[in-house]
């Protein structure tokens, strides 16, 4: 029972996807029909064709890529580093700073929207690729995960190198983050897929085509597009495939990352 449950719960949440690539494989009067076929009649790659020719779509993959492979790498970096620093080390106002990064994560990103506009703005770097990419570089969110982390390793390997002589930086690069590596496999991959998925901050950032990234070009194609369901569905496909991609080669790492840090985050 539980089973065909878990079942129908993932069905529910694939069959909109599904139907979108059911529906870019359609032509445009099908979908005037009543009710609204689910398979097309007569399936065509044209409205593909259509969505590559309209899209600078090799420009949008390149920038979304690397929006989302700096902040990835970013992130793991910052976060792992923090984690360690909040997990093993004392310094004065420790709690009180961890205890407001977690009330951080209370605080809309949008609030923030206009304070980092003004910020990129006055170093000129709006529609620029360190415009685009250093505010998203710290997740306090991966903070507080990699904090979690370091907190349930033993501290055995630990004080053993400490005996041979190993530094606060030895002890962090060597010896406890290659313990850590599923969770740091589980928050790089999903700091990518966040930031594949990423429209507000690069809509406001960026101002040419040419810095486009995957959602808002996405939303400027169903603006001219708007009447015309299967080019629109056809230009999400092509723009969702690389990250579903990479969502199911990670998919082991993502739940190993999970189960390794446990479901509660403790300060």
């Amino acid at each position: 029972m539980r089973r065909l449950l878990y079942g129908a719960v993932g069905l529910a949440m694939v069959a909109p996807f599904l139907y979108m690539v059911s529906v870019s494989f359609m032509g445009d009067s099908e979908l005037l029909r009543w009710p609204p076929p689910l398979f097309p009649a007569e399936p065509t790659t044209g409205n593909y064709t259509a969505a590559l020719g309209a899209l600078p779509y090799t420009r949008v993959l390149l920038n979304t890529a690397i929006l989302a492979g700096c902040v990835m790498i970013g992130q793991v970096l910052t976060s792992a580093a923090a984690g360690y620093a909040f997990a093993r080390l004392r310094f004065p106002g420790r709690d009180r700073l961890g205890t407001t990064l977690l009330a951080m994560l209370a605080i809309p990103a949008i609030l923030l929207l206009i304070p980092r506009y003004l910020m990129i703005e006055a170093l000129g770097w709006v529609d620029t690729y360190p415009g685009l990419i250093s505010t998203e570089l710290v997740s306090v969110w991966g903070i507080l995960l990699m904090r979690q982390t370091f907190v349930m390793l033993p501290r055995d390997v630990e004080d053993a190198a400490r005996l041979d002589g190993a530094g606060e930086w030895t002890m962090f690069w060597r010896v406890t983050l290659p313990l850590v590596r599923p969770a740091v496999a589980a928050l790089a991959m999903l700091a990518f897929m966040d930031q594949w998925r990423n429209f507000l901050w690069p809509l406001v950032v960026t101002r040419s085509r040419k810095m486009e990234v995957a959602e808002v070009a996405l939303a400027h194609f169903h603006t001219a597009y708007a009447s015309n369901w299967p080019y629109q569905m056809a230009a999400a496909v092509l723009l969702t495939s690389p990250v579903l991609v990479v969502c199911f080669l990670a998919q082991r790492y993502v739940m190993q990352g999970v189960r390794f840090t446990g479901a509660q985050v403790r300060l």
